[in-house]
């Protein structure tokens, strides 16, 4: 009994600021995580796969995983059109593509614009998140409100070179049952799909922004599963440098 008595002390004090009152848990990095994927790539479901747990799961320890699922077109043409594809992201990847030296390939994961790897690579993947977490970030908040993203940024990291705030639409849970291609027969599940990615304009000198954008939402998306995603990105090392996320509410 006098061994319970003596600890009940150091147990009451857990979760408590010096004043008395409780201490917040400490807030999450964000990292982004683009898997470039294609549901006619037959190496590409075990990539939506890890990243789709990652993102469940948030167990890299202090890191706020935020996928984006974008679905290239360039494998349309050999026996199954991925609805969810679009050429705009295959541009992005490109964009990658030239950067890193790498060439466009399937799948294919960026980490904040920072780091690529294939996709299905869960435990590297897990690795380099935790790296990129450990990069300067700036500050940077997203509200959805009456169908509207309000979008701030109130600093970047010193020296941060140009840089421009984008906004994506994601949806999550999504699943297609392919017909034909290299995964004919199989329900394939997706991490969080990009449904619109769209420029809003460029981070001021100053380091801040602020910007409202329209959601204009496609009957078919379930709001519940819909998230909006900014991303700060430097324009010349297409690095990301920051991001926020909100889901959006069933009545938008």
């Amino acid at each position: 009994m006098k061994t319970l008595l003596l600890l009940l002390p150091l147990v009451a004090s857990i979760g408590r600021a010096p004043g008395g009152g409780t201490l917040s848990p400490p807030a999450r990095v964000p990292v982004v995580v683009e898997l470039f994927t294609s549901e006619g790539c037959s190496s590409c479901p075990a990539a939506d796969a890890a990243l789709r747990e990652l993102a469940r799961a948030q167990s890299v320890p202090g890191v706020e995983v935020i996928a984006l699922g974008e679905h290239v077109d360039y494998w349309n043409r050999l026996g199954w059109k991925d609805g969810f594809s679009a050429p705009a992201y295959t541009e992005r990847q490109r964009q990658y593509a030239a950067g890193f030296g790498s060439g466009s390939y399937t799948p294919q994961a960026v980490v904040n614009g920072r780091y690529e790897l294939v996709g299905s690579r869960g435990t590297e993947l897990a690795a380099t998140i935790a790296k990129a977490a450990k990069a300067p970030q700036a500050v940077v908040s997203v509200v959805v409100s009456g169908g509207t993203a309000q979008v701030r940024v109130s600093s970047v990291p010193p020296g941060t070179p140009a840089t421009e705030v984008l906004l994506a639409i994601t949806e999550s849970d999504l699943a297609s049952q392919i017909g034909r291609g290299e995964n004919s027969g199989l329900l394939l599940h997706h991490a969080a799909v990009v449904r619109q990615l769209l420029p809003l304009g460029k981070v001021g000198a100053a380091g801040s922004f602020t910007a409202s954008s329209a959601l204009n939402l496609a009957s078919a998306w379930k709001r519940p599963n819909l998230r909006v995603v900014a991303l700060v990105q430097e324009i010349a090392s297409r690095r990301i440098v920051g991001a926020a996320t909100s889901a959006i509410s069933i009545e938008q």
